[in-house]
């Protein structure tokens, strides 16, 4: 339905997610990874969260979404859908980009998952210490 249609681009990342957004003139339906936004996301919150762009404007049944979303857990995901959405807004209308940024949802959030140290038991857990 939507392979021939123009549409605008965005790919987001939170922690060790990747969304990749397409942006179809439409009526606000949001599809991820084939599936309704209701289907995918139990939670009302998260829906939010990938909303929250087409709110902060006031276009929300101005465009139809399609999202392919990999890695990391749903909270993860929700994230970067909203930053790859931020980012495919941009090319619709430049004049968007002072709201967006000022919301924050143009920069990446960098906090990732720490890495596992030689010696300890996690990134910082260590082993109990024992005098003898």
């Amino acid at each position: 339905m939507y392979e021939t249609k123009p549409f605008f681009y965005g790919t987001g990342r939170r922690k060790s997610s990747v969304a990749r957004v397409r942006l179809y003139a439409g009526t606000g339906k949001i599809t991820i990874n084939d599936r309704d936004i209701d289907g995918y996301f139990g939670l009302e919150t998260l829906k939010l969260i990938s909303r929250q762009p087409l709110n902060l404007l006031g276009i929300v049944d101005k465009y139809d979404i399609v999202c392919r979303v990999t890695g990391g857990g749903v909270t993860g995901q929700a994230g970067a859908i909203r930053h790859g959405l931020s980012r495919a807004l941009l090319q619709v209308d430049d004049t968007y980009r002072g709201t967006l940024k000022k919301a924050g949802f143009l920069t990446r959030d960098p906090r990732m998952k720490e890495r596992k140290k030689p010696g300890l038991k996690g990134a910082r857990k260590a082993p109990q210490f024992s005098k003898r």
